[in-house]
């Protein structure tokens, strides 16, 4: 097969929006050999974004949250309902535990309180 001098014109910009275009996509969220255990169970949220946001609860005191291809590794913070963790510059707040249960993503902010939400999320099966 050949491309004709003419078709080039045409070719050329499609070729660019589909290798473009595919930059957009988020990164997967998967978790390396070294931050995972054998029998830690990774837990997965859908957020309304389209985004996953995947989780290992270490102990009842600590998480990495795995988001946009980065691990995020909290510490359980107070909370009044539900259980929030922190860490680099983040909190992770979830309520409920099985499929369907939330999880909300904020920023932490330098004071201590929580900031704007990032992503609301829902756990997946």
């Amino acid at each position: 097969m050949f491309i004709r001098k003419k078709m080039l014109p045409r070719i050329i910009p499609f070729l660019a929006i589909v290798i473009f275009g595919c930059a957009h996509f988020p990164p997967a969220n998967t978790f390396t050999a070294s931050e995972t255990a054998a029998d830690e169970k990774i837990i997965s949220y859908r957020c309304e974004s389209g985004y996953d946001v995947d989780v290992i609860y270490r102990s009842v005191t600590t998480a990495i949250v795995r988001y946009a291809g980065k691990s995020h590794e909290m510490t359980i913070g107070i909370s009044a309902s539900g259980a929030r963790y922190i860490g680099g510059g983040l909190e992770w707040w979830t309520k409920g535990t099985g499929p369907g249960s939330t999880g909300t993503l904020f920023r932490h902010e330098s004071d201590g309180t929580t900031g704007k939400i990032i992503q609301r999320c829902e756990e997946q099966r």
